[in-house]
């Protein structure tokens, strides 16, 4: 009689965390290597992560549903003239392409707030969440004077500073596509700007990230944007500034 085969893969002692984290743990070993269903899942999250910031950001889809939803739009390019460009400048990607800068006229009383829709570094995270979170954000915002939408593409955040200065709008709102991660390919960010000018750095935000299913839900994402803005506006200013005085739901670590 032939010995049984023993086990090729040797499976960890704690997979029980993995029910709570998408990180890469317990994953057991084949010898000194990883088993083949890891490597494979490994290799699968890198290729989602790659085209998330390579795959162009469909522009029409993305009008044509916020459109749906009551929304203005209008289309926007940065300095950055193709995807290598803005990944190797990222200074272009802050800036408005002249064509651009050109067509953004105040008209009227000047917004209370700005939305700026980028791909950013994941044109899947903007495809994917921007219009559902606008959607659920929309009814928390009454009562403000909104711009038209702006839809960025080859954009980084402080583009918005720009668009925001151009229009005279009291503060910017920038969401845009997050670095992709190996388990989290689809993030949304969203950045808040009071006064938004030309020159500010990071400091002057606030930021909600990784606004996707798996991580801060749509629903919970927009009431905390809403509040967000809403303090901004009322307190006149943003970044650390806001955080250290606001209620410690909108505290950001």
């Amino acid at each position: 009689m032939s010995e049984a085969l023993l086990p090729t893969v040797t499976r960890d002692d704690w997979p029980e965390l993995r029910a709570f984290t998408p990180a890469r743990l317990a994953l057991g070993r084949a010898g000194a290597s990883l088993p083949t269903a890891q490597v494979l899942a490994f290799q699968l999250a890198h290729a989602q992560a790659r085209d998330a910031v390579w795959t162009p950001l469909d522009v029409p889809v993305l009008v044509a549903q916020l459109e749906a939803d009551g929304w203005a739009t209008q289309t926007v390019q940065s300095a950055a003239p193709d995807r290598p460009a803005y990944l190797a400048r990222p200074d272009w990607g802050r800036r408005l392409h002249p064509d651009s800068r050109a067509a953004l006229m105040p008209a009227g009383r000047a917004p209370d707030v700005l939305f700026v829709l980028s791909d950013g570094l994941s044109s899947t995270a903007t495809q994917r969440h921007a219009a559902p979170l606008l959607r659920a954000l929309k009814p928390l915002l009454e009562g403000l004077r909104l711009a038209p939408l702006l839809i960025a593409t080859q954009a980084r955040v402080a583009l918005a500073d720009e668009a925001g200065e151009a229009l005279q709008a009291r503060l910017a709102v920038s969401l845009i596509g997050e670095r992709p991660g190996l388990s989290s390919p689809d993030s949304l960010g969203a950045y808040v700007t009071y006064a938004p000018r030309v020159g500010l750095t990071d400091a002057a935000r606030c930021c909600l990230s990784n606004i996707r299913p798996e991580g801060l839900g749509i629903a919970d994402a927009a009431a905390q944007l809403a509040a967000l803005i809403d303090t901004a506006l009322s307190q006149q200013r943003s970044s650390v500034l806001l955080h250290a005085t606001s209620p410690p739901a909108l505290q950001a670590d």
